[in-house]
């Protein structure tokens, strides 16, 4: 090699030297402007679900199923609990549903794009499958007998008024004469997040207003037919909005003045304040009075009072670097006793490439009119930096709502100074961000395999006082339900109750409503809509600690069963404890009831493997095993040592596993009884005791078929007859020789011989009954590994039970079928 061809190599190398230095910094900078803290994250406590029922589950039990056919593009529900009606917007239909059960008759009414529209939605390159319809995306309330609607179009939004009569022949019916252009009510894509309410006879809709869907706004239009002109946002300004996505609207009343009524939006949108080139995402929430009708020189038709601020939800750091959630998913406003102060709730996801998660926030109004009463952000100086405005601020506050009562002078925002309506202009932001209650989340989900999509709360009265229970959507097809218990003004317990796998194939939930007349949650996905009891009490336990450890506001023990709590209720028996979940003091738990379990005798051979089982009750309980064993083989059993914990570290012969304890390669020190207990909380409970016995291989000798003596020929013994099959060997590590269902190592109590084997081995044991293996073999040529084998076997059980459950079903849909074919007043 040449000096120039090495230093020409050398120049690469520092070329690439300097090009992995630049690229580290520029990690550094993003990590530091995304704000995670990954130690934090690592050691964030989370707790799995002590209820988990599979789709299956769900199907055999009270939940209630409806596909509605192959339209799809269930995205809007509308849930009247008076009427006990519910709306199902979808695919060119609109479904009427009755709440008390979806599996009542369905009656639906037929509402396609024109046919002109879907032509020139194929035409611009979209596709007739997914995009070239007319999906329902709106159903707002008008009054007891009219609903308004609005549906994509085919990228030609189109509005029109839905009447729900009391006749059950034609309950549903679209008024045809009365459809009307959907532009800023309506998104053109069926897939475009957006909002909106229809409140005092005017729709304040958060969307976009063109094919493309760039030109977003937040809108207020008369839906009455007035002469009313509408009102919206300034069109492409990135200081009102900066390519938002809409989650969110609520009308919620400052005072007791109707001239205070204000509509808030929740949204998020790429940060202004974070630079021309930052891609960061910020969430928002903005408001804008009703009584603003724009301005009268300037600002014509555009909002006024619209102002916004930063919604916060993030986790401290120690270092004083907070983990953010900065995307907003879903809002849920709680309604109270004052109308005035409802409680917010919140679903956000992080934007970080680093890890995935989701947290639960919780806002009050009085922080959020906190942030809209402080200091406004100005842009200034030569750099363009976002600072707090702390010149004067004009007369009236910019954002405040005109009210003659307050000041006849400003009877409307059209009698606003210009100085006012100026200022408006370039002061759209405020400078103090939202920051939850708790400077934190109630409930985070880092690093699961799904993301919370959707929440709904149901605030449940229970013995200790009311508790809000959260019941979550996620991307794939999951609900959760879930409580955060507050201890002090510091320490807080978030508590998955339930994780139920709704749908049978991974889907985003798009939508929740909660009837709390009914006790029913009402999910919706592109699959269908599913109703489902707000509470399954009978499935935490017979008894009453375990009622007790599960810590549902929903359930309490009523000295029979795990049921339902009413807090009208007059029996004195009622047991609950949602804050610390200690039967101990809710419960007459005996030593009985917690300690005692008859030990199962089970054999194993010298040398094989052999499985204890041990399933706990609850996913949020911890097992513990512990040996006592014998100092003698069989025959002096009662000859104990002292009981000690089996590490779950240090032996790799024990193999701790979600269903039990795998003990691999038996030694004759291996005899005795092992028995395993749930620990959560303060309550143990033995779940079960084995009593093992281990046949050294001395005592194994072969013997041929011809050998072998009858059953009932034998006088001083019964030999143990085993399967035929290869030679017991000791198993490698990790590795394990089971087989049918007990495996290798495992004799069970209740084995019979097997007839007509070539060959068998004889054990002389005149105390034991006959007994054998159920087909001892190694499990193909290559040895499985205990969790794959164990997953095998689990996977073709419920593979069987599914089957079973399906032709049952089937069976059940052919007799129901052959019921309406055939009366029962009208002979087969």
């Amino acid at each position: 090699m040449t000096s120039s061809s090495t230093a020409r190599g050398r120049g690469a190398g520092t070329v690439q030297m300097l090009m992995l230095w630049h690229l580290s910094l520029l990690w550094l900078q993003l990590a530091d402007s995304y704000s995670f803290n990954t130690a934090d994250v690592k050691t964030w406590s989370q707790t799995g679900p002590r209820l988990r029922l599979s789709h299956s589950d769900l199907r055999n039990s009270s939940a209630v199923f409806w596909e509605g056919g192959v339209s799809g593009g269930y995205q809007v529900l509308l849930l009247d609990e008076d009427q006990g009606w519910l709306l199902v917007g979808g695919k060119d239909y609109v479904y009427l549903l009755r709440s008390d059960s979806l599996e009542l008759p369905t009656h639906k009414v037929h509402w396609p794009a024109a046919r002109e529209h879907v032509e020139h939605c194929i035409q611009a390159g979209k596709s007739l499958e997914t995009d070239c319809a007319n999906y329902v995306r709106l159903l707002q309330p008008f009054n007891k007998t009219h609903v308004y609607a609005c549906g994509t179009g085919a990228y030609h939004p189109e509005c029109a008024y839905l009447h729900i009569g009391p006749n059950t022949e034609e309950p549903l019916a679209l008024l045809s004469h009365t459809l009307e252009s959907g532009r800023g009510k309506c998104p053109f894509s069926p897939r475009e997040p957006f909002t909106a309410r229809l409140t005092d006879g005017e729709l304040y809709a958060g969307t976009s207003v063109d094919f493309m869907g760039a030109n977003a706004a937040i809108f207020r239009t008369s839906v009455q037919g007035s002469s009313q002109h509408y009102i919206r946002t300034e069109a492409y300004h990135d200081n009102w909005l900066h390519e938002p996505e809409f989650v969110g609207s609520f009308s919620i009343p400052d005072t007791h003045s109707p001239d205070d009524d204000k509509v808030y939006f929740f949204f998020k949108e790429r940060a202004v304040e974070a630079g021309q080139w930052d891609k960061r995402v910020y969430s928002r929430v903005a408001r804008v009075c009703k009584n603003d009708v724009g301005g009268k020189r300037s600002l014509i038709n555009r909002w006024t009072t619209f102002l916004k601020a930063r919604l916060v939800c993030s986790v401290p750091g120690p270092s004083g670097v907070d983990t953010h959630f900065d995307e907003l998913e879903d809002i849920f406003v709680l309604e109270t006793k004052d109308p005035q102060n409802p409680t917010i709730y919140g679903v956000f996801t992080t934007s970080s490439s680093v890890f995935r998660g989701s947290a639960v926030c919780v806002y009050s109004m009085a922080s959020i009119r906190a942030a809209f009463n402080g200091p406004f952000a100005h842009k200034e100086g030569p750099d363009y930096s976002w600072v707090e405005y702390k010149g004067r601020i004009p007369y009236p506050r910019p954002g405040t709502c005109p009210s003659e009562t307050y000041d006849p002078l400003h009877k409307s925002t059209r009698d606003f100074p210009d100085e006012v309506v100026s200022f408006m202009r370039q002061h759209q932001l405020m400078w103090e961000p939202v920051l939850p209650l708790g400077r934190g989340p109630v409930l985070t989900r880092v690093n699961a395999p799904y993301v919370l999509q959707r929440v709904v709360v149901d605030r449940v009265d229970a013995e200790e006082g009311p508790y809000d229970v959260l019941h979550l959507g996620t991307d794939d097809g999951k609900v959760l339900k879930a409580v955060t218990i507050s201890k002090d003004s510091l320490d807080t317990e978030e508590i998955i109750l339930e994780e139920l796998t709704v749908f049978q194939s991974p889907t985003p939930i798009l939508n929740l409503r909660l009837s709390t007349k009914r006790q029913q949650l009402y999910v919706s996905s592109e699959l269908g809509v599913v109703q489902l009891g707000l509470q399954r009490c009978e499935r935490y336990g017979a008894d009453c600690a375990e009622c007790c450890l599960a810590r549902d506001p929903y359930c309490s023990w009523d000295g029979q069963t795990c049921s339902r709590y009413f807090p009208s209720s007059k029996r004195r028996a009622r047991r609950q404890d949602i804050k610390y979940g200690d039967p101990w003091s809710q419960c007459p738990i005996t030593d009985d009831d917690s300690g005692s379990a008859e030990a199962k005798v089970v054999y194993g051979v010298e040398g094989n493997s052999t499985f204890l089982e041990c399933i706990p009750r609850s996913t949020q309980a911890q097992l513990k095993w512990t040996v006592q064993l014998t100092e003698t083989p069989l025959q002096t059993l009662h000859q104990t040592h002292e009981s000690r914990e089996l590490p779950h570290k240090g032996d790799d012969r024990l193999l701790h596993m979600k269903q039990g304890l795998l003990v691999q390669r038996l030694e004759l020190g291996d005899m005795g009884v092992y028995t395993c207990t749930s620990y959560e909380h303060s309550y143990s409970q033995v779940l079960s005791r084995y009593r093992l016995n281990i046949i050294s291989n001395h005592n194994l000798k072969p013997a041929n078929q011809q050998n072998l003596q009858p059953a009932h020929n034998r006088q001083n013994h019964s030999p143990l007859q085993l399967a035929p099959g290869p030679a017991l060997s000791p198993v490698a590590p990790g590795r394990v020789s089971l087989g049918g269902l007990g495996g290798a190592g495992l004799l069970g109590p209740h084995a019979q011989p097997l007839p007509g084997h070539r060959s068998s081995w004889h054990l002389q044991y005149p105390q034991l009954p006959l007994r054998s293996y159920k087909d001892l073999h190694m499990v193909g040529a290559n040895v499985l590994s205990v969790d794959e084998y164990c997953e095998q076997l689990w996977y073709r059980e419920k593979r069987r039970q599914q089957k079973l459950r399906t032709l049952k079903l089937k069976q059940e849909s052919r007799k129901a079928r052959v019921r309406r074919n055939y009366p029962a007043d009208r002979p087969l």
